[in-house]
């Protein structure tokens, strides 16, 4: 039996600046997102693209979306084996291709997760437990580029 989920969220552009989008540089890119009983994000795309380097992109969001993802399926799975994972960070990347015509397109993401276990003894599960969360986050199961995962595992 398959359950389904919805989302909502509502985006509202801010970057009217009193002639709306009356030429390409007349505009700013800017945009907040908001959903219900959450923190407002301020958005605008990337400084490449006219945006403002001091607010989240898409493609920011996109990344942090799939890093965070992972994490949370990885966590599960370690409390389900037993591994006890006391910090975890990831420092990931994602490529985008621009095409000569301003479209583009992700070609690979990698998330480098530094896992903090509390023994020796479980550092090979924890990181074979990378492959199983990557097949299990609903987000990299639905791109179609690699997520490639190249974690570092310490005991603390």
């Amino acid at each position: 039996m398959s359950k389904e989920h919805h989302y909502k969220t509502a985006i509202h552009w801010t970057g009217n600046q009193g002639t709306g989008t009356s030429s390409y540089r007349n505009y700013e890119r800017s945009y907040t997102i908001h959903i219900e009983n959450k923190a407002v994000i301020e958005g605008s795309s990337d400084p490449a693209f006219r945006g403002d380097k001091t607010k989240h992109n898409p493609e920011d969001l996109f990344l942090s979306s799939l890093s965070s993802c992972h994490m949370l399926w990885y966590l599960h799975f370690c409390s389900e084996e037993g591994i006890i994972v006391t910090d975890y960070t990831d420092e990931a990347t994602v490529i985008m291709t621009e095409t000569t015509n301003g479209s583009g397109h992700f070609t690979e993401v990698i998330l480098y997760p530094t896992v903090s276990v509390t023994e020796e003894s479980m550092i090979q599960k924890a990181k074979e437990l990378h492959h199983k969360a990557g097949q299990f986050c609903f987000i990299a199961r639905s791109v179609n580029f690699p997520v490639k995962h190249i974690p570092t595992v310490l005991v603390k």
